[in-house]
């Protein structure tokens, strides 16, 4: 396994930076998430309506598909109404992707290898140049170029990267350096070595992403190891959880992805155990329904739900609020003191009002007592139940 040295500079910190709209991506810029809309953006007011959904859900950038003439006409209201910058998908057609520039996209996905004649690249290039938009070279393990498979033998890492040199290669001869490179694949072995590889020739910011995931069940897993191995290493400016789902859900899984590696801190943060044969309160009830109520609450706040006393109290103290469960009963704590006895009943309720009342930390996870500055509604002579 390839590991960066201790005191190696993280390849996203060197990377060029680019900007897709108001979202700087590459050379340090916070590791941006991605999605794309379902809704062809001839349905103008779905597609609207789905972005909206995307940016509640935090989303930065979002990529819409622009197949033909009458899609790419349909982008100037798309874009004008979408609070957050949009990605034109365009595959073979430069005229799409001049069309689409025009029309005030932030940046175009597209391979100038597909799009023919060196005019053609040229004109697209101008297109990009002129409005300062970045193009991103796309490769995907599933539709490399025959005489790569030939060389090969099948899709590879190698592989990858030289279809994604000749496609950069394209660009540099005109002299444009505003570029975003992915290399997706469904095999994550194979994600993980081309994205490497990658790294190790390309300064410019790399997509990352686990091509054709799947389903939430196993898509969400084969993403956070692929995507998670890399951004460990340092590797990755910007990402998509790619499912056979609402959109919105690749947007949670990212969110979860780079929150896991404290490459971001936005949200409601759940520690729970997983319970055992001391279990006095229905922990698993409790813990989905927290989930479910602070999914979309904007607070980094680490939030514990542990099911009895062996190392319910202990992690509750070291979260901003926590619940240790006991005999049909909660104990809850605000950054390590005990605030509240509640019965199993009222759990969650409490604790949703405690996520609304306690603000962030501002030493950043320093836990104790003297730090609390909520009131607390609690009898000092309270302890937990045996």
């Amino acid at each position: 396994m390839t590991q960066r040295r201790e005191n190696e500079v993280p390849h996203r910190e060197r990377t060029r930076r680019v900007m897709i709209g108001d979202v700087a991506v590459g050379g340090g810029a916070p590791v941006s998430i991605q999605s794309m809309t379902l809704s062809s953006p001839v349905d103008v007011a779905s597609s609207i309506d789905e972005i909206q959904r995307l940016a509640e859900a935090g989303v930065d950038i979002v990529r819409t598909a622009v197949p033909n003439e009458e899609a790419a006409a349909c982008l100037p209201e798309l874009v004008r109404n979408s609070p957050v910058p949009v990605v034109a998908d365009i595959h073979f057609n430069y005229r799409l992707a001049i069309a689409a520039a025009e029309a005030g996209v932030a940046k175009l996905r597209l391979n100038p290898g597909n799009i023919g004649k060196p005019e053609r690249v040229r004109a697209v290039v101008d297109a990009a140049r002129e409005r300062g938009l970045p193009i991103r070279v796309g490769v995907n393990a599933g539709s490399l170029e025959r005489d790569l498979l030939a060389k090969y033998g099948h899709p590879t890492a190698e592989a990858m990267v030289e279809s994604a040199r000749r496609h950069v290669r394209l660009l540099e001869d005109e002299g444009f350096e505003d570029i975003v490179i992915s290399l997706k694949s469904s095999r994550v072995p194979l994600m993980i070595g081309a994205y490497r590889l990658a790294a190790e020739e390309f300064l410019y910011p790399l997509h990352l992403g686990v091509t054709e995931a799947g389903t939430p069940r196993t898509g969400n897993i084969t993403s956070a190891v692929g995507i998670g191995t890399l951004l460990a290493e340092g590797i990755g400016d910007t990402l998509r959880v790619s499912l056979s789902a609402d959109p919105v859900e690749e947007v949670h899984a990212a969110r979860t992805i780079l929150e896991s590696l404290d490459l971001r801190r936005e949200s409601v943060r759940i520690v729970a155990c997983p319970g055992c044969g001391r279990l006095q309160v229905d922990l698993i009830r409790l813990a989905k329904e927290v989930e479910a109520r602070t999914r979309d609450i904007r607070k980094p706040l680490t939030v514990a739900v542990m099911g009895c006393a062996v190392n319910g109290p202990g992690e509750a103290r070291e979260a901003d609020i926590g619940i240790a469960g006991g005999r049909g009963e909660g104990l809850l704590y605000v950054r390590g003191a005990m605030v509240k006895k509640v019965p199993e009943s009222k759990i969650v309720d409490a604790l949703i009002e405690l996520i609304d009342e306690v603000e962030p930390d501002p030493e950043g996870g320093v836990r104790g007592g003297d730090q609390v500055t909520w009131t607390p509604d609690w009898d000092e002579s309270i302890a937990p139940t045996p």
